[in-house]
């Protein structure tokens, strides 16, 4: 099992240093279905959301 493969816990790392490993079926925010964890699936899809309002900005800017 590469490092990759270790599921890191968003909340609990932050600001310590160490990437702390998720619990996994044992937390509260792991969506079992799709493997992941609720914040790591909210930060992605808000940087979705912020790369597509980028793209629309400069495609506005473009037109003008």
């Amino acid at each position: 099992m590469g490092k990759n493969d270790i599921p890191v816990c968003p909340l609990i790392s932050i600001g310590s240093g160490i990437d702390m490993v998720c619990s996994q079926k044992k937390c509260a925010w792991y969506l079992p279905n799709v493997q992941k964890c609720a914040m790591y699936l909210m930060g992605y899809n808000a940087l979705l959301s912020a790369n597509q309002m980028q793209k629309a900005r400069q495609v506005q800017q473009h037109q003008q």
